[in-house]
């Protein structure tokens, strides 16, 4: 595992690369972020591109291209989740609860757990390019996100979400039955 930092105006995040392929994108300190490790630092293709993603994101615009990644451990269930989550747009957000309906309404299956999503959502390796911080809870609260709520937070207010007290106040509606990708 190749390894490199990106300083945002929030906090450090960590990168990480098979060499190809960004298969990593963590706040330092969230719960699945790798330990910096000097001897795997490297300056690779991929985190130049990286980099210049979040620099255009981080100044309040959604950037035209995506840097090419690669996620290792997906199972079947992970893959949905993650594939809703890409759907949302940015300066959107959905809830768990939408996308569980969405997953067992595309199942055909009577129902499905909102806490079941909130766990995929979770494990999502590449946060804010998988944007997992447009995911909220029903009544619009920051629930869940390993980068921590405060970033959570000001991902939002930087995509225009207007926030009060944690609580999304001004909520886009989402309906993904109608959204390609």
């Amino acid at each position: 595992m190749y390894m490199q930092t990106y300083q945002s105006p929030f906090a450090e995040i960590v990168l990480a690369s098979d060499g190809e392929y960004l298969t990593g994108l963590w706040f330092q300190g969230a719960k699945h972020c790798p330990q910096l490790r000097p001897d795997h630092f490297a300056d690779l293709e991929i985190f130049q591109k990286t980099k210049k993603w979040l620099d255009i994101y981080f100044h309040g615009q959604q950037p035209a291209f995506y840097p090419a990644y690669r996620l290792d451990g997906v199972t079947p269930f992970r893959k949905q989740v993650i594939e809703y989550i890409k759907k949302v747009p940015y300066g959107k957000v959905m809830t768990y609860q939408q996308i569980a309906w969405e997953i067992a309404k595309n199942n055909n299956i009577r129902y499905m757990s909102a806490q079941a999503v909130g766990g995929a959502v979770g494990w999502n390796p590449i946060s804010i390019i998988i944007p997992c911080h447009r995911i909220i809870g029903s009544n619009g609260t920051l629930t869940g996100y390993s980068g921590g709520i405060e970033n959570k937070a000001r991902l939002l207010q930087l995509e225009g979400i207007v926030l009060e007290k944690n609580i999304v106040k001004r909520r886009p509606a989402m309906n993904l039955s109608s959204k390609k990708r």
